[in-house]
């Protein structure tokens, strides 16, 4: 599987050309917070254009491969909601951070870093990657032993029929969605969740696709659709997701730069 998935796919900038990852830390810090403002602008005219208001609209920065002190200084700049791909690195960047951030979980999740996530993150509010019945179970169970209060879901939905991506089938995801609710009392169903092609060639098409799976979810689970969450679009496709109503974008890149990988020896 793919490391790159559910991640926005890199952009450039105005001019064209690739944004440069090297920088200072504090440099690159506050670089963040001018790029999660200019993306808030961009996330109020999208909902403007689309006859929305902005703060139905949830940004999720995504911290993945990005130190604590980058993460920090966007804290400092009032944002609260946070999202990693990672099990080993959100329980290592969780605790070294305040205790009012609400981490996301947005990567695949295997059944055994269940405990670990849930037990190292007291604070997270949402898993958006609920793919099967055996995950939403092994959730539901280790909440329920926890006795924490119940977790927030989306069932994660492969809109594109991407091999490479996971997700559930479109055709399924009304049964995952119903198992979800009526068999996992420890879980909140709370909505779907995509990731678009990532040459955005179907990118309209998927994120149609997920409106669609919620209308079927919600009239067979007999729930309004403003209850049910979207979340679809990234750094490179965010503004034509609000427009198609999504509720929840993840962002990455546009306010932290470039990935920052281990270079291969």
């Amino acid at each position: 599987m793919n490391d790159l998935e559910n991640e926005e796919k890199p952009t450039n900038d105005q001019s064209g050309h690739v944004a440069e990852p090297a920088m200072s830390a504090a440099a690159a810090a506050m670089d963040g917070v001018a790029a999660l403002r200019s993306v808030f602008q961009r996330v109020n005219q999208a909902a403007e254009k689309a006859g929305r208001a902005s703060d139905r609209i949830r940004v999720v920065a995504v911290s993945k491969t990005k130190p604590v002190s980058l993460i920090r200084q966007v804290y400092d700049a009032g944002h609260r909601s946070f999202g990693e791909n990672y099990v080993q690195e959100i329980i290592e960047k969780a605790p070294q951070l305040p205790e009012d951030i609400e981490w996301h979980f947005i990567g695949n999740l295997q059944s055994n870093k269940v405990k670990p996530l849930l037990t190292g993150v007291p604070n997270l509010v949402m898993v958006e990657s609920v793919d099967d019945e055996k995950i939403a179970n092994m959730l539901d169970r280790v909440v329920g032993n926890m006795g924490r209060k119940p977790l927030k879901v989306l069932v994660q939905v492969n809109t594109s029929g991407e091999e490479s991506k996971f997700g559930v089938e479109p055709s399924g995801c009304v049964g995952l969605a119903k198992h979800v609710k009526e068999a996992c009392s420890n879980l909140e169903f709370s909505g779907l969740m995509t990731i678009g092609m990532a040459d955005y060639t179907s990118t309209p098409e998927n994120f149609k696709m997920l409106a669609k799976c919620r209308s079927e979810v919600c009239e067979e689970l007999g729930i309004p659709e403003e209850q049910c969450e979207l979340s679809m679009g990234m750094s490179g496709d965010f503004e034509l997701a609000i427009e198609l109503g999504s509720t929840n974008v993840r962002i990455g890149s546009t306010i932290f730069g470039a990935r920052e990988y281990p270079k291969k020896k």
